[in-house]
């Protein structure tokens, strides 16, 4: 049985969730552990007393943000136009990739040991899918651009990033991506 942390262990397990966002953020899910624990101002030892795989913290901090990632899913698919939903998570998805190295690594590594991740992200990917599919069926969206597709775009959109203005590449992808009249 998991009987509560204390206090002073909650407090450093929140500092060192939100120092590992930080960080991993910033420098990919491969970035020190020790820097880290640093940010959080708690020694390497409680880090590890705290989350005793690199997999576990990732997993501690990258939960809720694929979680919230999905509910954007949830919401470009309920919106009411097509074109307008797949665009507006497209943009959101560009958005967290091109500032955030860890989730980009989320989004495209095949995430061992991580089933909790696999799993929140094959959600949101069951949504783009489902994204997708109502884009074509309205017929506003190449019938040959599927997931794949997708998924190379906003990587390649995202990795483009320090050298540009994404959002403009962008606006080139989403006319490419569109039916064209003939």
């Amino acid at each position: 049985m998991n009987r509560p942390l204390r206090r002073d262990a909650q407090r450093n397990r929140e500092l060192l969730v939100a120092a590992a966002r930080e960080v991993f953020g910033e420098k990919g899910l491969d970035a020190p552990l020790e820097e880290i624990a640093r940010r959080a101002g708690v020694s390497i030892g409680t880090l590890y007393n705290r989350f005793p795989t690199r997999t576990d913290l990732v997993e501690a901090a990258f939960s809720g943000m694929l979680d919230r990632w999905a509910g954007e899913a949830e919401q470009a698919l309920a919106a009411e136009d097509p074109w307008d939903g797949l665009v507006q998570l497209i943009v959101r998805t560009c958005e967290l990739q091109s500032v955030d190295r860890g989730m980009t690594e989320i989004c495209t590594s095949d995430l061992p040991g991580a089933p909790g991740l696999r799993a929140a992200r094959e959600r949101v990917g069951e949504v783009f899918e489902k994204v997708l599919e109502r884009a074509h069926g309205a017929g506003v969206l190449r019938p040959d651009f599927g997931l794949p597709d997708l998924a190379f775009a906003i990587a390649a959109t995202t990795q483009a990033a320090p050298l540009g203005d994404w959002r403009r590449h962008l606006t080139f992808l989403l006319d490419g991506i569109q039916p064209q009249d003939t």
